[in-house]
């Protein structure tokens, strides 16, 4: 049904052809940009006019919601005759950037796209619809709302090398109803290309966005140690029988599962085992002591009708990285319980233990696992952050 809706506008080529799609559906659209904030720019740039210039459209590579990307989100909603605006969230976004940088800090892996999806786009922006009337919230992202006996349930977008349903987990089942995911229904990227070209639309050969926005320099240690200075600091190398092999600069600088750049000559290739963020100890060892038998998850979040209830064990399907395989394995739901804020800063308390069908390398505390139906693989069940791992044969 077309309504008022609230598109999130990143500037890319993906949110332009979802306006198109919208807005072919009779929908009434909204865009608008989340202005976040990069280092040296401020809100007020965007309101010079030669930001505006299609000739100075900006098709570099680049972080999502940089100040080029909302000039170039200001071209496409006027090329499509759309209301456009900006709205401030750089001081909800430090949020997501104290995060970051407290996970590495306390030995874990994060993923800020996750929590910005959970926290700013499908949380603050659902409320700015509200203000404004829009009865629902769209975006670019590759995934779909499908309805099952008249639920709404996420699921896998169509093109599955680009598919990103794994990012979208955090989404409240409650918005699901009103959530809208055009670009889901595409097959291929390049038809998402052609559209954008025959609309005339200026981004239509921008690339991907391929950086986390605040570190557009990849440089994830040293955003880490601006902020925390403390971070940056030597401890030991470890074998997985304690035996000292070398030094390091600071275990942030190291995820489980890495193995190059470790600078350590050995009779056999050497991975990251472990973290000790405590005594700042990276443990090293064989590939195979990486592999996790299982994990424990907390902050679920259930995208079923009928969640499962505590202590229920059922077949599914797990992913731990957001371009990663899913992998069969034995979900089993756990009661409710409290935790930190460090640990569950989502607030929910719901957890699940996953048990894999065969030993999963590199897997790693801090990560999104998100779950997949056993029988039909294109639909999510839900999804929660590893909280621990047990490992396959754990000697460190």
């Amino acid at each position: 049904m077309a309504s008022k809706t609230l598109l999130a506008m990143s500037g890319g080529v993906d949110s332009s052809v979802a306006a198109v799609d919208l807005i072919d559906r009779g929908h009434e659209v909204v865009g608008v940009f989340m202005r976040l904030g990069s280092p040296g720019e401020t809100l007020d740039e965007l309101a010079d006019a030669e930001a505006c210039d299609p000739r100075r459209v900006k098709i570099g590579h680049q972080g999502c919601c940089s100040i080029n990307d909302a000039a170039d989100a200001r071209l496409v909603a006027a090329e499509l005759g759309i209301p456009f605006y900006v709205v401030n969230f750089k001081r909800d976004f430090n949020r997501i950037i104290d995060y970051f940088v407290e996970a590495y800090a306390e030995g874990r892996t994060p993923n800020p796209c996750v929590r910005c999806n959970d926290w700013l786009k499908f949380g603050k922006l659902h409320e700015y619809a509200q203000q404004i009337g829009a009865a629902c919230v769209a975006s670019g992202h590759y995934a779909r709302i499908e309805r099952e006996g008249g639920a709404p349930r996420l699921a896998r977008g169509r093109d599955t090398d680009k598919d990103q349903s794994y990012v979208l987990f955090g989404v409240p089942s409650e918005q699901l109803a009103s959530t809208l995911l055009p670009i889901g229904d595409y097959e291929r990227k390049e038809a998402v290309r052609d559209v954008a070209r025959s609309r005339g639309l200026p981004v239509f050969e921008k690339p991907d966005s391929q950086e986390i926005c605040f570190v557009p320099d990849n440089d994830y240690s040293g955003l880490v140690e601006r902020r925390r200075p403390d971070m940056a600091a030597e401890g030991r190398i470890v074998d997985t029988e304690g035996a000292e092999l070398g030094t390091h600069a600071g275990q942030h600088r190291y995820t489980i599962g890495q193995r190059r750049g470790l600078n350590l000559a050995h009779t056999y290739p050497l991975y990251v085992v472990n973290k000790d963020a405590r005594t700042n100890t990276v443990t090293v060892g064989r590939r195979d002591d990486t592999l996790a038998v299982g994990v424990g998850v907390v902050e679920a979040n259930w995208l079923t009708p009928q969640p499962p209830a505590p202590g229920e064990a059922h077949e599914a399907l797990a992913q731990f990285r957001s371009h990663g395989e899913a992998v069969p394995c034995v979900v089993t739901s756990r009661a409710d319980r409290a935790l930190p804020e460090s640990l569950a800063p989502s607030g929910r308390s719901g957890a699940f233990d996953v048990r894999f069908e065969t030993p999963q390398h590199a897997v790693a505390p801090g990560q999104a696992i998100v779950l997949y139906e056993a029988s039909r693989p294109e639909l999510v069940l839900g999804g929660g952050w590893i909280e621990r791992v047990e490992r396959a044969d754990v000697r460190a």
